[in-house]
This record gives C-alpha cells, sequence and structure tokens, in this order.
C-alpha cells in the first residue's frame, strides 16, 4: 500500500511542479513520488490558488525560453 502523503506535502509538490523550470519527471523522482501520481495532484490543483498567477507567468516563459534555447542549440549542432 502506498505511503500517504500531507495535504501540505501535495500543494508544494503541485508548487515546485508548475514553477520550479523542471519536468515532472525529474520531480516527481526528486521528492520520491510517482509520475502519475504527482500529474493527479496537478491536475486536482489546477484550478487552486497553489501558485501564484505571476509565479505561472514566469514558470511559463521559463519554459518557452527552455524550448528556444534547446531549438538554438540543435541549429547550431546542425551548423557546425
Amino acid at each position: 500500500m502506498g505511503t500517504k502523503r500531507t495535504d501540505e506535502f501535495r500543494a508544494d509538490a503541485v508548487r515546485i511542479a508548475l514553477a520550479s523550470g523542471l519536468t515532472r519527471k525529474q520531480v516527481a523522482s526528486d521528492l520520491g513520488v510517482g509520475l502519475s501520481t504527482l500529474n493527479k495532484w496537478v491536475t486536482a490543483h489546477r484550478d487552486t490558488e497553489v501558485v501564484p498567477d505571476k509565479d505561472l507567468d514566469l514558470a511559463r516563459e521559463n519554459e518557452r525560453l527552455r524550448r528556444e534555447n534547446c531549438i538554438l542549440k540543435e541549429e547550431r549542432d546542425i551548423l557546425n
């Protein structure tokens, strides 16, 4: 049977998953929970104020920049 996590732990896990810039897989591994469990928690907390809008905006911008950086690195490697 799985370990029972507190509501505070779940809320912190969701906050980290949404605002840290890490992948959910990385966050789940770091926290010692399954990826599917973390995804369920994120879905359940999506409509709550777990992460302030300002932090979500920063996390979205960070993720966009990470994707753009990855593309630029690939393009650079192709040209070399």
